[in-house]
């Protein structure tokens, strides 16, 4: 059970909307704060203690992906988008942007509570299952990135303004869970809680560039984060020769 004093932000400009998901929210015990727009979350921001943010895609004003990408540029916190954009291509948008997961409307309530478990399992440690350490890496040096996964820190020691989002950090902790040991596309979409249908299956290729254009100092030679034709991608924790 998922600690009852989080806090849940939901920025919504349908009072309607926001009243659904408010009930949602509280029916798993945690805390909802509703806000009309960007400007009066920010406000809420402010005042701390928020441990994820549900934001519509289309505010009036600053728009929620303009939005998802200032707040992801100022804090580690995790970020559903929430749109009434129903294609197969808007669907993967949020893997592109600099939300954690994405939940089209209308939908499911086992699927919108469902999606904000697992992001809050991944951007807040303490809600991790345990996992072996035998098997896992506390921390990784991967070029000028020092990495702590039982933290979630990532930082650049070249560059410390420079960070990840969820879902890049996300991906990251997957490979890193079996390191030189290929994971297929499938598993990366299980694990990320997405819907795995071909478009999206491309998507984890633009994923996976997103995360080599910060971790690697040469994306087009990889030393770290390979590809292994027809089996996957793999994080090579050996710093040998760059490899493609």
């Amino acid at each position: 059970m998922l600690n009852e004093r989080i806090r849940i932000l939901i920025v919504e400009d349908d009072p309607d909307m926001a009243e659904l998901i408010s009930d949602l929210v509280e029916a798993e015990g945690w805390i909802p704060v509703t806000a009309p727009s960007a400007e009066a979350a920010a406000g809420v921001l402010a005042r701390g203690n928020v441990h994820l943010v549900l934001v519509d895609h289309n505010l009036p004003g600053i728009s929620g992906r303009v939005f998802a990408q200032r707040l992801r540029a100022q804090a580690n916190i995790g970020i559903v988008m929430v749109t009434a954009a129903g294609s197969a291509a808007d669907r993967v948008l949020g893997l592109e942007t600099a939300a954690d997961d994405y939940v089209v409307k209308p939908f499911e309530p086992i699927e919108l509570t469902a999606r904000i478990k697992a992001v809050l399992r991944r951007t807040i440690p303490s809600l991790k299952p345990e996992r072996d350490s035998e098997h896992e890496p506390a921390a990784l040096r991967l070029g000028d990135w020092s990495v702590d996964l039982a933290n979630r820190r990532a930082v650049c020691r070249t560059d410390p303004g420079k960070s990840l989002t969820g879902a890049e950090f996300a991906l990251l902790e997957i490979l890193a869970e079996t390191p030189n040991t290929p994971v297929s596309r499938a598993q990366i979409l299980d694990r990320l809680g997405a819907e795995s249908d071909r478009y999206i299956d491309r998507n984890v290729d633009v994923l996976v560039l997103r995360l080599r254009r910060k971790i690697e100092r040469n994306p087009d030679l990889p030393r770290h984060i390979k590809t292994r034709r027809g089996k996957g991608y793999v994080l090579d924790t050996d710093d040998g020769e760059p490899a493609p």
